[in-house]
């Protein structure tokens, strides 16, 4: 009889330039260039990996690119709400912040916490979000201008 294989968690940190992305497992780091023509090769060596989840912070849609290539190319991808990151890196006695020790903390999380990998929303209910958040902003902005007359 096989023995399962081991849980794979890995923590991706977004920013405009590069992804740091770790492991936390084997406590290997490494970076990519945030371009789309890197993700090819991340998709690749993130396989090779056989992660069991592939935790990504929400970042105001900066890691949206990301996630949505992460996820048809059928990898296990979470997004988690900055704020429970943030609680969590103190819990766990983490204050210094850089990407790299950023990534770790996500990979650490997903280890311990285990979240479920829940599929992503539709194109449609992603679009639909887009365009209800934008409705909200332009009336803020007409209320505001209105006030100012």
């Amino acid at each position: 009889m096989s023995s399962p294989s081991p849980a794979i968690n890995i923590g991706i940190d977004v920013s405009k330039e590069k992804l740091d992305i770790a492991v936390h497992e084997t406590g290997t780091h490494w970076t990519s260039d945030y371009q789309f023509t890197e993700f090819a090769k991340l998709v690749k060596a993130l396989r090779s990996l056989t992660p069991t989840r592939i935790i990504v912070e929400a970042s105001g849609g900066l890691e949206s690119l990301l996630v949505s290539y992460l996820a048809v190319a059928d990898l296990p991808v979470i997004i988690i709400n900055p704020r429970q990151v943030r609680d969590f890196a103190r819990a766990t006695g983490q204050l210094a912040k850089t990407d790299r020790l950023d990534a770790f903390v996500l990979a650490r999380l997903g280890a311990t916490l285990q979240p479920d990998v829940r599929p992503l929303k539709s194109a449609e209910t992603q679009e639909l979000e887009a365009l209800v958040n934008r409705r909200a902003q332009l009336v803020e902005m007409l209320t505001a201008e209105r006030l100012r007359l």
